[in-house]
């Protein structure tokens, strides 16, 4: 890819679930996903955040050698020797039974739950579509290779990651009757919560000048 010859772009890394901001920045437009990249462990890559009745709870999916070092993203198979898919399902409709949107969605989640895939970016990828979908955010373009980044551009892929942070726009979670607004969650949290008025609720959210 010439930089020099294209306008700045967000670099992202796929991710599991991935969050409120993720989607944010999709929906701005300008995005690519870096499939090209080495898989980073303890990362939004298999790692998401939901809210439980006690606070903020990460899933996280196993993978097959992620002690291994520069692996691949595009070679991560995904590991069930544990119970996780079940693990997973039974924590998101223990904590989004009662949210007003969970049953009319819980079937498009389900499959994800139920069937085995091998790769981990194959799993990711067709969830974020389905997120796509329903928050009616525009699927951005995938890089094969790796994407080699400009000094315009905005790098999201490292663990530490820079760039203003996102102002998000409040809605009623779940548990809002007895713990505060925890934000930036998995964007499956907004879905739950808001239903189709998540795309507005989406919109509405914005990065600190």
């Amino acid at each position: 890819m010439d930089r020099t010859r294209r306008k700045a772009m967000t670099i992202l890394p796929l991710a599991y679930l991935p969050s409120v901001e993720y989607l944010w920045h999709l929906k701005q437009g300008a995005c690519i996903i870096d499939l090209g990249e080495h898989f980073v462990k303890r990362s939004e890559r298999n790692r998401t955040r939901i809210l439980a009745p006690d606070g903020v709870m990460e899933l996280t999916v196993p993978v097959r050698h992620a002690n291994r070092p520069r692996q691949p993203m595009r070679d991560v198979r995904l590991d069930y020797s544990k119970r996780w898919q079940h693990q997973h399902w039974g924590a998101l409709t223990a904590c989004y039974k009662s949210a007003p949107y969970f049953d009319h969605y819980a079937g498009r989640f389900e499959p994800f739950y139920r069937n085995e895939y091998r790769y981990l970016v194959d799993y990711d990828l067709q969830l974020l579509e389905v997120l796509c979908t329903l928050l009616r955010v525009e699927m951005p373009p995938l890089s094969e290779r790796y994407v080699e980044a400009a000094p315009e551009d905005l790098d999201l892929r490292g663990r530490h990651k820079e760039g203003p942070a996102l102002l998000a726009e409040p809605y009623i979670q779940v548990f809002s009757d007895r713990l505060p607004f925890a934000a930036n969650l998995s964007a499956a949290d907004l879905l739950f919560a808001e239903g189709p008025g998540s795309a507005s609720v989406l919109a509405r959210c914005r990065q600190e000048s």
